[in-house]
């Protein structure tokens, strides 16, 4: 699913993994979802967003995306 989870965390320097430890989730998991390869559980979109100061369709492009 195309997100900005790199475009914001990158505004606010920060690393992938300090993304992480922010969120509760390891760098890898970070990766992934920037690079499209894994969809986030309801609640760590909600704990993105919520980082983010930005609702989760802001954070997440759902009209762009497939359906799985």
């Amino acid at each position: 699913m195309k997100n900005r989870v790199k475009e914001l965390r990158e505004k606010q320097d920060l690393t992938q993994k300090q993304l992480g430890e922010l969120v509760g989730v390891s760098r890898q998991a970070i990766n992934a979802i920037e690079v499209n390869k894994f969809d986030p559980s309801i609640w760590l979109a909600y704990d993105l967003a919520s980082f983010f100061n930005i609702t989760i369709e802001e954070l997440f492009d759902f009209k762009e995306s497939e359906r799985k």
